[in-house]
């Protein structure tokens, strides 16, 4: 069945259920992580890998799945990829070892590098303000997903163990994949760009060496030989992958355009404002689920799950509400506010965690920080970008942000044990965070008075 556009009737539901895979994928995570370390026994740092590999399978993924699948592969790269979220929840199922639950949700992470592909779907079948309404639908899903899976996949983990969480994360996923099979219109475009797999390798061996170092150094010792080896050499790696994707033609992504004026800030947001969000979100489920002296609401893995309902919507409230912003105040307004927004959650939180409401509280209005943060960064950057270049620039920005994901989910657990753990290791991670807001939004400001001069000089082609 089509419509009168001749696009298939059911094609923005299926856009809208595919965006929701991020949502799926997250809501699998941080919920379950304190679940996972004491079903197999192991430690909070290390039962972290669990979301931790999904998010660093995400920053990789996404700037070679957006290679890879333009033109005629687009269609077929989706389907492959719901394919490989779908069999890694399924593998997740069966407790077998920890390491095999941690490929499947390394599996699960490919999903993230989806939601650019279903808005390139969706500039294909639409036009003006059509499109536009498509776009801020898929935009709203993902919010409005991990809303709602959060504390679904919790509390059905709750009730019948974390395989019947991963059963309904395969149960949605292999719907999605059914839809979009059915669904999903094929490209005319020309044939797909060429992927630097060189530049993949070495970016996933750096950011693995150097999240290795960080999650682990608490059990080998900030000084030891192998953790400082470990972190070193992935340091390397990591200049060694600059240097190749300087010279390289066609780079896995632009770093040249990374610093261009008027998107050098939203940039440098993204990755801050990734990492501290999921510091939040990984700290906020350690607070409701420990139970030690002075520290921890000692409550079940469904609370774990509902405390991300206040964030979700007030993300959408502060998405209208940085619309507005944009008009009355200019658009040098909005990352300052969501990184100050992000601050006083932070803050909040370390100073007052004994009671279930001061979390709802920090998380409402971290969640009016992410919705001001995350819905400007596009809207900012693309005055600044000639039109050939506008996806390669948004991917990169995606990139970042997933790696402030998989940094403030490696380091957040390490960075408390550190600390000393319990409560005064709680505070002292939450006050670190809100120290990069404060270093964000003082750059965010920095950046923005500077683009204008600088934009000057730079060619607009």
């Amino acid at each position: 069945m089509s419509d009168a556009g001749g696009r298939p009737r059911l094609l923005l539901p299926t856009l809208a259920l595919l965006t929701t895979i991020t949502a799926v994928v997250s809501s699998l995570g941080a919920p379950l992580v304190p679940s996972i370390a004491s079903a197999y026994d192991i430690r909070l740092t290390t039962a972290q890998w669990s979301l931790t590999a999904t998010l660093l399978t995400g920053a990789v993924a996404t700037p070679i799945v957006g290679r890879f699948a333009s033109g005629r592969l687009r269609r077929p790269t989706i389907l492959a990829g719901l394919a490989v979220v779908t069999l890694g929840t399924a593998i997740a199922i069966v407790p077998t070892s920890y390491g095999v639950l941690v490929a499947g949700r390394a599996m699960q992470g490919v999903g993230m590098a989806l939601l650019p592909l279903a808005i390139a779907v969706a500039r294909d079948a639409w036009v003006g303000e059509p499109m536009n309404r498509a776009i801020a639908l898929l935009s709203v899903t993902t919010v409005a997903g991990a809303g709602l899976g959060y504390p679904v996949t919790s509390l059905v983990a709750e009730l019948g163990g974390l395989p019947a969480a991963y059963a309904l994360g395969t149960v949605l996923t292999g719907a999605t994949l059914l839809m979009a099979w059915r669904h999903l219109p094929g490209s005319a475009e020309p044939v797909p760009m060429r992927v630097d797999w060189a530049g993949a390798v070495l970016l996933s061996l750096g950011m693995l060496a150097v999240l290795l170092a960080v999650s682990e150094g608490e059990v080998w010792g900030w000084t030891s030989p192998r953790t400082l080896g470990l972190g070193l050499a992935g340091a390397a790696v990591l200049v060694g992958w600059v240097l190749w994707t300087l010279r390289s033609a066609t780079p896995l992504v632009d770093l040249r355009m990374a610093v261009r004026p008027g998107v050098a800030a939203p940039n440098l947001v993204a990755l801050i404002a990734g990492l501290g969000m999921y510091c939040l979100l990984t700290l906020s489920v350690v607070l409701v689920r420990a139970d030690e002296p002075g520290f921890g609401l000692a409550m079940p893995v469904w609370v774990a799950g509902v405390i991300l309902v206040p964030y979700s919507v007030m993300s959408v409230l502060g998405n209208q509400l940085a619309r507005g912003a944009r008009v009355t105040l200019g658009p040098g307004f909005l990352l300052p506010t969501g990184c100050l927004t992000f601050l006083a959650s932070t803050v909040l939180l370390a100073l007052a965690h004994d009671h279930l409401w001061q979390l709802l509280l920090a998380m409402g209005i971290g969640g009016v920080g992410s919705g001001f943060t995350f819905s400007s960064l596009a809207v900012l950057m693309v005055p600044h970008l000639p039109q050939a270049e506008t996806g390669s620039a948004m991917a990169f920005n995606q990139v970042l942000r997933y790696l402030g994901f998989t940094i403030g989910s490696a380091a957040s657990v390490a960075l408390m044990a550190a600390y000393g753990g319990r409560s005064h290791g709680f505070e002292m991670t939450l006050l670190t965070v809100s120290s990069l807001f404060v270093v964000a939004a003082a750059g965010a400001v920095a950046l923005d008075r500077a683009a204008p001069r600088r934009a000057a000089a730079l060619p607009t082609a």
